[in-house]
């Protein structure tokens, strides 16, 4: 269980910060900025649930502690030697039910026949912010992957990847299960 009673350390004065294992790094490490970003996934989550009712609001809130578990998982680098805890990963089971929800939703959306513009209701345009920091998010665990000598957990990448197709499923879904979106006119006002 997490304790923190003192909320301030004065280690970020020098640009510093530590990881979940006590290692310290920069702030501007790769693993820093991966993890930085999934809690701005959390963040901007935090108002579109404001905005969320019933098994949506319930299906948000659970995605915001999973962004919580992923964000441990980032911060507790694999570095082949004893923790003395035992790190809190991503599982698959946590990708498998994204994509059961994606699923779910898609089922009641009609095909798209062009691409939708971030808006309608106001759940749809919080879940599109969503969705583009998420892609960001991606990005820097991708990047985070491809560092030598750093490792990513098996599910992380899987799991935020998903997770952005979930948020564009589930923008299309708020805005009236697609009737309420706004399609893309390419080349409109020309």
């Amino acid at each position: 269980m997490v304790k923190l009673d003192k909320i301030y350390t004065r280690s970020g004065d020098k640009g510093k910060t530590r990881l979940a294992t006590g290692e310290p790094v920069d702030k501007w490490n790769p693993r820093v900025t991966a993890y930085g970003s999934v809690d701005e996934v959390n963040a901007a989550l935090g108002v579109a649930v404001l905005s969320a009712e019933g098994e949506m609001k319930t299906q948000l809130q659970r995605i915001q502690n999973d962004l919580f578990d992923l964000g441990a998982d980032l911060a507790t680098p694999e570095r082949d030697k004893p923790l003395g805890f035992e790190p809190l990963r991503i599982v698959a089971e946590q990708t498998r039910r994204l994509e059961a929800e994606i699923d779910e939703m898609n089922a009641e959306l009609s095909p798209l026949d062009s691409f939708v513009l971030p808006g309608g209701t106001a759940l749809a345009a919080q879940l599109h912010v969503c969705r583009t920091i998420c892609r960001r998010a991606e990005r820097d665990v991708a990047s985070l992957a491809g560092v030598v000598d750093e490792k990513v957990s098996e599910h992380a990448l899987s799991f935020i990847n998903r997770l952005s197709d979930w948020f564009f499923v589930a923008s299309r879904f708020a805005n009236d299960k697609g009737n309420a979106d706004i399609k893309w006119k390419p080349g409109a006002n020309r």
